[in-house]
């Protein structure tokens, strides 16, 4: 069975027909957010940034959200290969002790041992990252406005009720709870940013390890980064709640190793289908993603996920050995892309 798809939109399609796929013709690479999922993209990270885009010279703007932004960033590392290998290692290892009574971690203890795991993998090597000579790394998080300035006990889910419905009604709305803040290594976006309210702030060795942290601080499973340096007062969220799929306006050649084919706008967009389909804004994008078929022989018959944490909460073993099964099934998908590469066969591109 082929584990890999691949999509594109229409003027990707007319590219890929008309000059094939070069590692010098890639101008964007997304990370999504979406947890756990993201493991299964960890070989395509590994031969992307390891061994064929070291084929180019030219500048390439990474884009990132939660573990999407984890991963660009690790790419930008000395040494991609065994970063992104650690980084793999790291988070299916990652285990949080359940105090006596309790069901879950609090927000607080994942906040901390997250931002403990951050220093230990980011510590002595965040000039790597704002330095690398080609890669232009861009973190989205969430900056919320209104009852979600700071996080409070109870001013907070209200909030988030109030965008949900501003989302519901239309997306840009969504703004007035939280507006998208993008810490960049450079000053130029690779999106248009007209489609959301949007502000850019510089990435430095002072906001690096906040902001990182910020993008994967899911609301309520982990607490919220108050006040970044260099960056509008305020709490800061997963940015994956305003960008869950980075479905945005790109400029260049995208190509998106992605958990799925569709790309969605938002992570409040999830249980919105109509919000799910391509748009224009995807034209230039290649999606490489797994075949849902594929995915129901890895274990468990899906994807790994955050439900994990608790079906597998007394089973640390458990849950690292399907995660590790997982990720190790999903070398398929970077050894059918490698060859797909030595001859592009347009007939197995599916329109996006």
């Amino acid at each position: 069975m082929q584990a890999l798809r691949i999509y594109a939109g229409p003027k990707a399609l007319t590219h890929v027909r008309e000059h094939g796929l070069m590692p010098g013709h890639v101008g964007v690479i997304p990370g999504a957010a979406g947890g756990p999922k993201g493991l299964i993209l960890g070989p395509l990270d590994r031969f992307l940034f390891g061994d064929w885009l070291p084929q180019s010279h030219q500048p390439i703007d990474l884009v990132g959200a939660s573990i999407g932004a984890w991963r660009m960033a690790t790419a930008c590392l000395h040494q991609p290969v065994q970063a992104l290998q650690r980084l793999e290692h790291d988070y299916i290892h990652q285990h949080y002790e359940l105090p006596e009574g309790q069901k879950r971690p609090s927000a607080a203890q994942v906040s901390d041992e997250f931002g403990r795991n951050l220093t230990a993998f980011y510590g002595g090597r965040i000039e790597e990252v704002l330095q690398h000579p080609r890669y232009r790394l861009h973190v989205l998080t969430s900056h919320g406005q209104g009852l979600l300035q700071r996080e409070h006990p109870w001013l907070t889910p209200l909030g988030y009720a109030g965008a949900f419905l501003r989302n519901v009604i239309h997306r840009p709305a969504m703004g007035a709870s939280l507006d998208r803040v993008v810490f960049s290594t450079h000053a130029k976006l690779p999106f248009d940013a007209r489609d959301y309210r949007t502000r850019q702030v510089d990435l430095t060795l002072e906001n690096f390890m906040p902001a990182v942290q910020a993008s994967c601080s899911i609301p309520f499973v982990l607490q919220a980064v108050h006040d970044i340096p260099g960056a509008p007062k305020g709490a800061y969220w997963d940015g994956g709640i305003t960008d869950y799929h980075l479905h945005l306006n790109y400029k260049g050649l995208v190509l998106y190793p992605h958990f799925q084919q569709s790309v969605v706008p938002g992570w409040l967009d999830k249980a919105l289908k109509w919000r799910h389909k391509s748009t224009a804004f995807l034209d230039n994008t290649i999606v490489l993603a797994p075949n849902p078929e594929w995915v129901q022989t890895l274990p468990n018959g899906k994807l790994p996920d955050r439900s994990d944490f608790m079906t597998y909460a007394n089973d640390l073993p458990g849950r690292i050995q399907a995660w590790t099964g997982a990720a190790q099934a999903s070398q398929q998908l970077a050894d059918e892309f490698a060859q797909w590469l030595q001859d592009p066969q347009v007939d197995r591109v599916r329109p996006l």
